[in-house]
Order: structure tokens, then C-alpha cells, then sequence
């Protein structure tokens, strides 16, 4: 009895313990705002953290490494929790017994397990009361009236969020890789003559890149007068800067998260968070054209487009570190001086900024080569032909990019004996932050998931058989060249590819068609019939309709879509401008259009079924790589406005080709603006920017080819109406509602009842689920939440079945890269 009645009075006082024990635990472990002077938060416990009062910021410890950490501050609701600022980004500290304490004296400290100081704000002079984070994302010490004495605005690391100014005592600094968060080699900050710019500060030199140095200050629209240094991002997404820099948010408004970013690759972006995923969009970017960033591939090194950005080393070099384009490019070399022994490779449509040790205009080619043949400190010369000549000795090779708009070749100098062939130049992807950024899928949406390519192997053997295709069809060149006054000795760094494209006379295509006999097709800019030329080559030729070019304009135009060229673009081979003809001749392709094998049964062509699962996908990221060829590899870029079926051809063996691109110029516009006059396309496949009258875009190509991407998956045309219950409408908006509800619940066979029921099941689930979610982000009504082409190829080759190997990829790249790029091309995007 006594034991029982010495338990009976225990136990209601262990339960009491255990119950305090618990709501001290508790309220130790809910988040805070703020943190009190003489506490700290411990690296060990991750829930130690302060959460701002509107839950959009977290306060804390952040992983960097295997054991390392960093005191940090970062988006609560962003999916990868996306950091902001770090306070110790340089030099992390032990996962185990580090902590970060607001001392006695006022000073926020952060100490290592050792117990040594890594990072404090030096304020120990101060009355500092309390830290807290602010919904602004803004750390702050504060006193007890609640005045800031000091700010992680004040110290901002590689991004500025609204309200937080750059002054020409801050620089924000990008981070060194992906995943790397120590300093990077790029910044931001306000020049010594008022102006903002972006920078690459590297290992071997200092080069400024935004805006344009070629430019000037007045050039760029900036001014460099008021010298207050001072710029910032509002809560509306508006950044105005005292040099006269100023940008908006695509998506400018209230209540949206946004942040300013200098990413690791060197470009300046603008992110606005979706809230109820995570993820991030790119709402405004400083460089289009991301091989505009210097120091990108280091030393040696060039930027191309495959077509995302790419490093690239040139013959006769080798990349100098494999995990560290930053390093460049090493020779495999020893420079050598006697002229006797040096040769020299060219390399079109290349250039390296900066470094001339010599400029001369109105000099030959062989004078140029001459130059820096007898200098033994050159180490290779730019030449170009803008009217006159012009020579660019250079010293060493920085800043290498490809441009198609470069109106020049850069002539290396390598040593004689030096084997070429068997020299190999490796590439890798430069996975930039805009590729992380979401693809935007409505009501659904998904990440675009970056691929880390695999390092790619050049064998120059293919340039070797370029070079050799450039001898044999240089006489064909000199007939054009002749007819239309262009000198005849045309210097070598003004040579283009144009595998005897040229000017046919319209007796020569009327013979080649029989008198226009055999009709392919017939559309919007004109009917096509099949054709046989003297030299047995079979030809498609359209006779275009809608032209009110005169002969040269059309001539003109004719010979910037002739050098176009892309294994998914379908080749022109001439043209015809004689009177009121206006006529294109084109390689034909032997399977015709994806709509005759998509929708139609004719047993001449074979059923549409017979158009198996492999086929279709092929089609659709082959589509998608020509679009992105037109929209991003140009430096002023290509639109299309009319794809749809009908204008993707299909090849032997099945890889698309799309036609009629570079056709919408042709047309008529209003006046000598780029904005079109008029509708234009095929309805179905019409964006709404059309009928809304808004400026056109890259987007309507992305609309167009998103309701191209689904009927390939459903096998039927979109376009057509449809009784859903007793109301009529569009089978796309009744497909595109019907995937949403599907996908949304979650529901296992949705994919399989999208799919074209004529596969029988067969077909891959992964690539057509992708393929459904991409189509669905690209007929967004919203053109900004619409993904661009080259996120669409990068997301569609992580699902491609079979890797191809390392020379097939070589090849295939070097089968988009042989001819030449546009240089000044059709539609122009503002």
C-alpha cells in the first residue's frame, strides 16, 4: 500500500514535467522574427531559424558543402530555397558547433567550432536591442525605438531585391558556378563616370561588357552626368538608376516576388517567384545573346550556339581545366616566330574582343596576315569586310565568341607541323540560370529540367570536308557575285557557304516543272510544284503570291535566306526574280508534309497510324530545334509566323524540315516598321497577339508550335470545332481543359488517354506526358509565361530514348554549324 500510494503522488508530478518539459521544447523550437541580444542560433538545429512575419524570408544556417555552412538568408516559398544574401559566402563554417550569437556588446558574431570569429557587423558601439528579419527580406539590428543601425541591404552579395538600392559604394558580385556560392569573377557596380555596368574581373584580365563598350555612354542611352550613383528596384518590378538605365518586369505589378540576380554566367535577371509552386520565371534579362558576356570560356576559349551557349576550344588548343571553363584554353603548342614554319586556320564568323596591338582599314587580307606573320607576339589577326577592309592584329585571346552577325573570320596561327586532324576540341554546356528558370504550364506547371551535357567531341575531319565543299562551289558564287556588282575578287574573310545556291532564270524553272505540272501543295504565300533540274537535282519551287519587293530588295532578301542553313531547316537552293515572278527553289523532301501522314489515311502516303511513337517524337524535338535555330542563333531574330503542319516536311527517314521561314518579310508590312500590318498565319495556329493587335514576338512561333507538339501526341487537328455538351468549341481549348483537369487530379492514365488511340499504348509515357505539359506552357494566352524554343529542345532531349554518342553528336552539331549564319535577317523583335 505504501509503494502504491508513493506512486499514485509521483506520477501526476512526471506527467507535469513532462508536459512543461514539452511546451518548453515547444516554444524554444517555434520561428521567430527576431533575435534578442545575448542569443543565437546554432548550426546543428535546423529549425534555429528566423522566419520573417509574413513567412516570405527564413533566417539561418544553409548548407554549401558536405560539412559546410553558410549564415544566410533565403525564399521561404521558393522551391530550392533560393538564397539572397550570404554573410560568410567566401569562407563556410563547421557544420558542428558553429553558431552566430548577438552578443552583450551589440555585435552579431559568427564563430566556427574552434570558436574563431568568421563574420560580425561590427557594432559593438552601438545600442543594438534585437536583430530582426524584415518582409522585405532585409536583416536588420535595431535599437529599442526600433531605429536600424545596421542592414544586410548595406552588404548585398550577388542579388538585390525591391527597395534595396545599389550606390556607388556597393557592388553586387555573382557566384562562382552552380552550386558554387563563393564570389564569382562577374559584378555590378557604378563606374568611375556615373555609369552601371557589368563586368568580368578574372584571373588574367578586367573586361567591362554591358552595356555595349563599342557603343559609348550616349550610344547605350545613358548618361553619365549625375554623379548621385543610385539605382533601384521598386515593389511594382521597375528599375531606375541615375544613369538613365531603366527596365520593367514583363510581368509588372503588385504582390509578386521578385529579385535581381547576377547569375554565375555572367547575365543580369530579372526573377518573379510563382507562389503557389516555387519557381521562378525570367521577366527581364540585360543580354539576349548570352556569348555577349565576356570572359565566359576564359582564355582561348569561344562561345557558340548548339544552340544553347557553349564553350568551345579551337583547333590546336585544349581546354585547360575540364571542371573550370574560367581557365580556358591551353595551347598544344610552342609558339614559333620563323614565318617559314606558321600557317594559318581560319575561323569564320568568329571573333575575340579586345587585345588589337595594331587596326589599319583599307588593307588587303595579305597584308593583314602579313602583319601579324612578322610579329612574333601575334597570335592571330581579324579581318573583315564592311565596306572597306579592316585588320585586328591580336596580342593574346579573350572574349571568343561566333556571332552571325560577325562580318569577318578570325585567321588563327599555328605552327606548320602541328597535326589538325587529329586535334580535338571539347564543348560544354553552359547551364545558365535562365534554363533553370520554370516553364510555365498554366494551371499546371513544371521545371524546365536543366541537362548537364556531356563534353562533346569536335573532330575537325567534318570542318576538313567544309572546307572542301567551300572550294567546290566557290564558282558558283562567282556568277552571282559578277551579276549583281559585287567584286569579284572577294577577299577569303568574306566568303560564304552557299552550296551553289543562285539566281535561276524563270525559263530554266519552267522547264524543270514541265510548265508547272505537278502541284505539291498549295498555301498561303503561294503553290509549290515539283521540278527536276539540268543537273537531274529534285526541286521543289514555289511561285509566291504576296511580293511587292522590287528585284533587288527581293534579291537582297533572297541572299540572307540563302545562307541560312540547318539540318531541320528545309534548304533553298535558289530563286528567281524576272519580271512579276517572284519564284524559290527548294530541295525536295521525299515524305511531304507532317499533316498528309499526322491526319490523313490515304493509302498513297500510308495510313497515319503507320507514323509510329519514335517518329513522332523525333519530329517534334527536331521542329523545335529549327524554330530555336531561327530564334536564337540569329543575332536579330528570325520569326516564322506560319508553323504549322503543313509547313513541316518530313525526310527519308523521317526528321522534320521546317519550310517557309524568312517568307513573313516578304509579305507586306506597313511603312519600314517591323510590327506586320496585318494577320497573318493560319488560323488554329494564330496566337492571340494577332487579334489582339500587339507587337509580335518570337512567341506566336512558340504558340503555333505548342498546338503542333499536341496534335502530334493526339494525332487529330486542334483546330477544328467541337460539340462539348450542348456548347460548341475550339478541340484545342477542349483538349488543353480536359489535360489540365487530368493532370490536376492527379490521375495515373491521364497521359494514356491524351495519346493518339491508333498507337495501341504504344508509345512512351515520360516523353509524351513532357511533350503534353510543354504544349499546354506554349498556348498560354500570356505570351511571357510562354517557354522560348531553346528551353523547349533542352527539355525534350532529357527524354530523347537513346543518347547518341559522342562523334554522332559532333556530327550533328557540325551539320548545323557548316553553313553560315545569318547576319541580318528578317523579321526584328523590340
Amino acid at each position: 500500500m505504501r509503494n502504491q500510494s508513493l506512486t499514485s503522488s509521483i506520477l501526476p508530478t512526471l506527467l507535469l514535467s513532462l508536459l512543461i518539459s514539452s511546451l518548453s521544447s515547444s516554444l524554444s523550437s517555434t520561428p521567430k522574427s527576431s533575435l534578442d541580444r545575448g542569443s543565437s542560433l546554432s548550426v546543428e538545429d535546423e529549425s534555429d531559424i528566423l522566419i520573417s512575419s509574413d513567412n516570405s524570408f527564413t533566417c539561418g544556417f544553409y548548407k554549401v558543402g558536405t560539412n559546410a555552412y553558410c549564415f544566410s538568408i533565403w525564399f521561404s516559398n521558393a522551391a530550392e530555397k533560393t538564397v539572397v544574401w550570404m554573410a560568410n559566402r567566401d569562407r563556410p563554417v563547421n557544420g558542428q558547433g558553429s553558431r552566430i550569437s548577438l552578443n552583450r556588446g551589440g555585435n552579431m558574431v559568427l564563430t566556427d567550432v574552434d570558436g574563431s570569429t568568421v563574420w560580425n557587423t561590427n557594432t559593438s558601439s552601438t545600442a543594438v536591442a534585437k536583430a530582426e528579419l524584415l518582409n522585405s527580406g532585409n536583416l536588420v539590428l535595431k535599437d529599442p525605438n526600433g531605429n536600424i543601425l545596421w542592414q544586410s541591404f548595406d552588404y548585398p552579395t550577388d542579388t538585390l531585391l525591391p527597395s534595396q538600392p545599389i550606390t556607388k559604394v556597393k557592388r553586387i558580385i555573382s557566384t562562382r558556378g552552380r552550386g558554387i556560392f563563393s564570389s564569382g569573377f562577374f559584378s555590378l557596380f557604378f563606374d568611375n563616370d556615373n555609369v552601371l555596368r557589368l563586368m568580368y574581373d578574372g584571373p588574367e584580365i578586367s573586361s567591362v561588357y554591358w552595356p555595349n563598350p563599342d557603343n559609348g555612354v550616349f550610344g547605350n542611352d545613358r548618361t553619365n552626368y549625375n554623379s548621385s550613383r543610385y539605382a533601384v528596384l521598386d515593389a511594382m518590378g521597375r528599375f531606375t538608376s541615375s544613369d538613365k538605365l531603366k527596365f520593367n518586369a514583363s510581368d509588372m505589378g503588385l504582390g509578386i516576388r521578385r529579385r535581381l540576380t547576377l547569375d554565375y554566367d555572367g547575365n543580369l535577371r530579372l526573377y518573379s517567384l510563382n507562389g503557389s509552386i516555387g519557381s521562378w520565371g525570367i521577366s527581364w534579362v540585360a543580354l539576349s545573346q548570352q556569348c555577349n558576356v565576356h570572359g565566359l570560356c576564359g582564355r582561348n576559349g569561344i562561345c557558340i550556339y548548339t544552340p544553347a551557349p557553349t564553350c568551345s576550344c579551337p583547333p590546336g588548343y585544349e581546354m585547360k581545366d575540364p571542371s573550370d571553363w574560367n581557365q580556358g584554353c591551353r595551347p598544344k603548342f610552342n609558339r614559333i616566330c620563323d614565318p617559314q614554319h606558321v600557317l594559318f586556320v581560319k575561323l569564320p564568323q568568329i571573333d575575340f574582343y579586345g587585345y588589337d596591338f595594331d587596326y589599319k582599314e583599307n588593307i588587303s587580307i595579305e597584308a593583314c596576315r602579313q602583319i601579324c606573320l612578322n610579329d612574333c607576339s601575334c597570335d592571330a589577326f581579324g579581318y573583315r569586310l564592311t565596306g572597306t577592309g579592316v585588320c585586328y592584329p591580336k596580342s593574346a585571346l579573350f572574349n571568343g565568341y561566333r556571332s552571325p552577325a560577325f562580318p569577318g573570320s578570325m585567321y588563327l596561327k599555328l605552327p606548320k607541323n602541328l597535326t589538325l586532324e587529329s586535334s580535338e576540341t571539347k564543348e560544354s554546356e553552359l547551364v545558365c540560370e535562365y534554363s533553370r528558370a520554370e516553364v510555365k504550364l498554366g494551371s499546371s506547371d513544371m521545371y524546365n529540367r536543366s541537362r548537364d551535357m556531356k563534353y562533346v567531341y569536335f573532330y575537325w575531319f567534318v570542318s576538313a570536308i567544309g572546307a572542301i565543299e567551300i572550294f567546290f562551289i566557290a564558282s558558283g558564287w562567282w556568277y552571282l557575285f559578277r551579276k549583281h556588282g559585287t567584286p569579284t575578287s572577294v577577299e577569303d574573310g568574306y566568303q560564304m557557304i552557299y552550296n551553289q545556291f543562285r539566281r535561276f532564270t524563270y525559263r530554266e524553272l519552267k522547264k524543270a516543272t514541265k510548265k508547272f505540272k505537278e502541284e505539291l501543295g498549295r498555301g498561303a504565300s503561294g503553290s509549290v510544284y515539283k521540278g527536276v533540274l539540268d543537273d537531274e537535282r529534285v526541286v521543289a519551287v514555289k511561285k509566291l503570291g504576296d511580293v511587292i519587293q522590287g528585284g533587288e530588295e527581293f534579291w537582297a532578301e533572297m541572299n540572307t535566306i540563302g545562307r541560312i542553313y540547318h539540318m531541320n531547316l528545309v534548304r533553298m537552293w535558289g530563286y528567281c526574280s524576272e519580271g512579276v515572278h517572284r519564284l524559290l527553289v527548294y530541295e525536295f523532301v521525299e515524305n511531304g508534309s507532317l499533316d498528309k501522314h499526322l491526319f490523313s489515311n490515304d493509302n498513297s502516303i500510308g495510313p497515319a497510324s503507320a507514323l509510329g511513337w519514335k517518329e513522332r517524337f523525333k519530329i517534334a524535338v527536331g521542329t523545335a530545334k529549327g524554330l530555336a535555330y531561327l530564334h536564337h542563333e540569329c543575332l536579330e531574330w528570325v520569326i516564322h509566323c506560319d508553323v504549322k503542319p503543313e509547313n513541316i516536311l518530313l525526310d527519308s527517314v523521317f526528321e522534320p524540315k521546317i519550310a517557309d521561314f524568312g517568307l513573313a518579310k516578304l509579305s507586306e508590312r506597313g511603312g519600314s516598321s517591323s510590327n506586320f500590318s496585318r494577320i497573318r498565319g493560319t488560323m488554329g495556329y494564330m496566337a492571340p497577339e494577332w487579334a489582339l493587335n500587339l507587337p509580335i514576338t518570337a512567341k506566336v512561333d512558340v504558340y503555333s508550335y505548342g498546338v503542333v507538339l499536341l496534335e502530334i501526341v493526339k494525332g487529330i487537328r486542334l483546330s477544328n470545332w467541337v460539340v462539348d455538351g450542348e456548347e460548341e468549341e475550339v478541340e484545342l481549348k477542349r483538349f488543353v481543359r480536359v489535360a489540365k483537369e487530368k493532370i490536376e487530379r492527379g490521375k495515373e492514365s491521364w497521359v494514356g488517354d491524351l495519346v493518339d488511340s491508333r498507337l495501341n499504348g504504344q508509345f512512351d509515357w515520360k516523353q509524351a506526358a513532357t511533350m503534353v505539359e510543354l504544349g499546354i506552357s506554349c498556348v498560354e494566352e500570356e505570351r511571357n509565361r510562354r517557354p522560348t524554343m531553346d528551353i523547349i529542345v533542352q527539355t525534350l532531349l532529357n527524354y530523347e530514348e537513346e543518347p547518341k554518342s559522342p562523334f554522332l553528336q559532333s556530327l550533328q552539331y557540325s551539320r548545323q554549324k557548316t553553313g553560315p549564319l545569318v547576319a541580318n535577317l528578317t523579321t526584328r523583335l523590340h
